[in-house]
């Protein structure tokens, strides 16, 4: 009685809070830092930062002990399109011998710390030679023998920013020493931008030792490398949206251990945060505890399962885990009570964010400090939540907004790591790049590496995307010098257009932008036709609007997927680069990974994992295969789900797909999604003021987002809205579009909408799935299809709570089919929306006018309505 009163409870609740909008106004006070040093180390003249900072020149700089007499002014050989700008990182200062810079600075104030290095050859000595250490005037050695090479080819980051904080320093002098190391009977070192930035007190309380409560870390004293900092539940948030303090915070989701990943929420702006002091003020940008991520409303699922994440540290040292806090829902305590473990240790019993605050609204950071010992499978921190049944909350949930992790210092006033491993395959590719052998020598790589490396890197959520680029190759000195403002494990967003033209034979190749092909492995044009036996028909696995896709193999006994540019083909080079960028630099286990391309003699070819089972849509109709149970077909879309939420938050801007349907969902041996054919993919809003891109409509028929499709305004609920018909597709098992049938039945979309709302969703479903869906089930799918498909962008779910929903629908199934009951409980806003159709219906309509009734669906798919129209009969 007791357990039903509280799942009534928690539903009527979570009705609420999902129809109900919290007020909330960031009106918090931006930190003016009073002494702020930026120098541009190795440049004759000051310039400005992408964000607009003011770097000054060291050229005579008292800053340095000698004058700058031993060591060098140069500029880097070549500028890599991810650089965010070209200052700092175009002139480095170059030392032969142990040199140090001195500052003046308030002996009273905490101190950020950040070197900026940018590896490049400078003055005619290789990035690889470079192997330097780095310590203070206090004693605290930040770096040890240091290859900035080698750490960012192991992250695949065209750059690298270590920052650090340190106490306040007396006498006010402090002194930053360079001292190369020797390599091969030659020793340098370079920094190409130092920071020396005054912070307001955010470290004075002691952080609680875990699995020690009687004990506390004195941080206000301790010098502390930053690890991570994340904004949980919320977007990238840029140095210049900082509460005054340049910090970037970046999306938690990589970060997200297994398959429950609680759900998100954003507040609406118009309340105010009740900041208790000026420090918390300061502590993190007032947009971070305007999200948060919970465990959702089901308190069943919730006492099953951990909210975790998982960091990948170094061995024998402490670190500071911040987690922020601001509850913006509830208001009263025990409420929401829940337990934090860090380590699988309880850092925290029975967490109220109300208790602490008293109050909804007001931010909240508390700090917890843990031990990493040298020993196997302890180079992994995870930070887990879960609700504290113990104490019998109103609502059995977790909740955070924000995340740091420190380093401290050890006692020896030691700061600094290993170099990182590189993976083998990728170090083998880089040497072959350089030496520019990459096209004339077939390589020895085995494909299936590249799968298990990202396959692993994504399990820990670590960003290191495998992409083979080549510092130092002749070709990337002769490129210019274009900038982007994306970090280095993320795609080159700059050339993602929108006109596509026909290109076929030597214009194509001419084209073609070097510095894109570079980023993955080159086959030679014979290589492919080996693998493929000169393109074979007989090997041809599909069709699509790029060209023919062959099953092939490559490296002895690698299966793969070749996919050959038709000359006639409306998609051309740009489609052909874009692909490259985004699959070169994205890995996710539920995105298609890309192993190579060929541009030789004017082709575009692109080589892929080869998935065994094929599309998604050969397994629904029209094919001789054995139908999907229900069971699967839930398992792959919650697959693509994961995939589609990756590219909307994984990366520092959105990138939104624009041709989600069935035949670019693939599934491999185990029946594991992924999602293809990247080739209209574009980057979403880069800015907070910005709510969406402004680009001509380009997608399929039947998929097509009605409100893009009237104001060419992209969005990434654009993607929601296609997933939504995918959905009902899966559902339903019939094409997204199908002109034999009645005019009203016609758009899968629109019926399926219009049997959702009279409730005969059933009439229209799979005949092969009648009476195996779990009726809750069935419910929670397609009210999560319904609410894919509204009318307006802002009405949709994002593909995170959508994903939450899908996997809830399956723990229901398993209940359904385990003989069990399944519960009723409806997620937060569970209801049925009642939206407008007309606008959507008359999109619709224009939209089939332009399709003559005797057409059929291979018709439809080969017609050329808008600027690019993709074949949907999948590869």
């Amino acid at each position: 009685m007791m357990a039903a009163r509280r799942r009534g409870v928690l539903l009527a609740a979570a009705v609420v809070i999902a129809v109900v909008e919290v007020l909330v106004l960031a009106a918090a006070e931006r930190y003016k830092p009073p002494e702020s040093i930026l120098v541009n180390c190795g440049s004759a003249k000051e310039g400005q930062d992408a964000d607009g900072r003011k770097w000054v020149t060291d050229q005579g700089s008292k800053w340095l002990s000698d004058g700058g007499k031993s060591s060098i002014m140069a500029d880097a050989d070549a500028q890599d399109p991810s650089l965010p700008s070209p200052v700092p990182y175009m002139s480095a200062r170059v030392f032969t011998k142990e040199t140090a810079y001195s500052f003046s600075v308030d002996d009273a104030d905490r101190h950020w710390l950040r070197l900026h290095f940018y590896p490049a050859a400078y003055h005619g000595i290789a990035p690889e030679q470079f192997f330097f250490s780095v310590s203070t005037s206090t004693g605290i050695t930040l770096l040890r023998n240091f290859s900035v090479y080698i750490t960012a080819k192991a992250l695949s980051q065209a750059y690298i920013i270590r920052e650090f904080t340190l106490p306040p320093v007396t006498g006010g002098a402090l002194s930053l020493t360079f001292t190369p190391v020797a390599v091969n009977n030659a020793s340098y070192a370079f920094v190409n931008g130092i920071e020396i930035v005054s912070m307001p007190n955010i470290f004075a309380d002691p952080a609680t030792m875990v699995g020690f409560d009687d004990q506390t870390v004195d941080t206000a004293a301790g010098s502390l490398q930053t690890m991570y900092r994340l904004n949980v539940g919320g977007s990238y948030v840029a140095p210049t949206n900082d509460s005054g303090l340049s910090r970037d915070w970046y999306d938690d989701t990589p970060y997200l251990y297994g398959a429950a990943v609680g759900v998100t929420y954003r507040a609406n702006a118009k309340d105010t945060l009740k900041f208790p002091s000026p420090e918390a003020e300061y502590a993190a940008p007032a947009s971070l505890y305007l999200t948060s991520r919970s465990m959702g409303p089901n308190p069943k699922v919730n006492q099953n399962y951990n909210l975790t994440w998982v960091f990948e540290v170094d061995s024998n040292f402490t670190y500071v885990v911040r987690l922020h806090f601001c509850e913006l829902l509830l208001t009263k305590v025990n409420q929401r009570v829940f337990d934090i473990y860090i380590n699988n240790r309880t850092a925290q019993a029975d967490a109220d964010v109300i208790g602490w605050t008293t109050g909804k609204d007001v931010p909240v950071f508390k700090d917890y400090a843990t031990f990493m010992p040298d020993s196997q499978g302890d180079k992994i921190l995870w930070v887990a939540l879960h609700p504290a049944t113990d104490m019998k909350p109103e609502f059995y949930d977790a909740l955070l907004n924000g995340l740091e992790v420190f380093k401290m210092s050890d006692s020896s006033g030691n700061l600094a790591g290993p170099n990182p491993d590189p993976s083998k395959m990728l170090e083998e590719a880089e040497m072959e790049l350089a030496a520019g052998k990459f096209k004339e020598k077939p390589s020895n790589l085995k494909a299936a590496v590249i799968g298990g490396a990202a396959g692993g890197a994504a399990a820990f959520g670590i960003v290191a995307a495998i992409c083979v680029v080549a510092y130092q190759s002749k070709k990337r000195r002769e490129l210019g010098t274009s900038v982007s403002h994306s970090s280095g494990w993320l795609p080159v967003y700059g050339s993602s257009q929108t006109n596509a033209s026909k290109s076929s034979g030597s214009k194509s190749a001419a084209l073609l932008n070097p510095n894109i092909t570079a980023m993955c492995r080159h086959f030679s044009f014979p290589e492919i036709k080996a693998a493929t036996k000169n393109f074979d028909e007989s090997l041809v696995i599909g069709v699509g609007g790029f060209g023919k896709v062959y099953r092939g193999v490559v490296d002895g006994d690698t299966k793969v997927a070749i996919k050959r540019s038709n000359p006639s083909s409306e998609q051309g080079v740009l489609e052909f680069q874009t692909e490259i960028e985004m699959l070169s630099k994205l890995r996710h286990k539920h995105l298609v990974s890309l192993i190579g391309c060929c541009e030789d003699d004017g082709e575009m070819i692109l080589v892929y994992d080869f998935m065994l089972h094929g599309t998604l849509r050969e397994h629904l109709y029209k094919t001789g295969k054995p139908p999907l149970s229900w069971r699967q077909r839930l398992e792959i879309t919650i697959g693509a789900a994961r995939g589609l939420h990756y590219l909307h938050t994984g990366a520092k801007y959105t990138i939104i797909h624009r041709d989600v349907k069935t035949t670019n969902i693939l599934v491999d041996e185990n029946w594991v999604a992924k999602v293809s054919d990247f080739g209209l993919s574009k980057t979403g809003p880069t800015t907070a003021m910005q709510t969406h891109v402004s680009t001509m409509v380009k997608g399929s028929f039947g998929y097509l987002d009605p409100e893009y499709f009237r104001r060419q305004q992209l969005t990434e609920k654009s993607d929601v809205y296609s997933f939504g018909v995918v959905l009902f597709e899966v559902l339903c098992a019939r094409p997204a579009l199908n002109p034999s049938l009645p005019r009203e039945q016609v758009s899968l979309a629109d019926h399926a909408m219009s049997c959702q709302r009279k409730g005969t969703l059933q009439d229209i479903m799979d005949p092969l799935l009648k009476g195996k869906i779990a009726p809750d089930c069935l419910k929670k799918y397609a009210e999560t299809a319904e609410k894919c498909l509204a009318d307006h962008g802002v009405d949709r779910p994002s593909m995170g709570d959508v994903l939450w929903n899908l996997e809830f629908a399956l723990q229901m199934q398993d209940t359904f089919e385990n003989g069990g009951k399944t519960e009723g409980e409806g997620s937060a806003g569970g209801g049925s929306s009642t939206i407008s159709m007309a606008d959507s219906m008359a999109a619709s309509a224009a939209a089939l006018e332009l399709i003559s009734e005797d057409m059929d669906e291979e018709d439809i798919a080969n017609s050329v309505v808008f600027s690019q129209l993709v074949h949907p009969t999948g590869r």
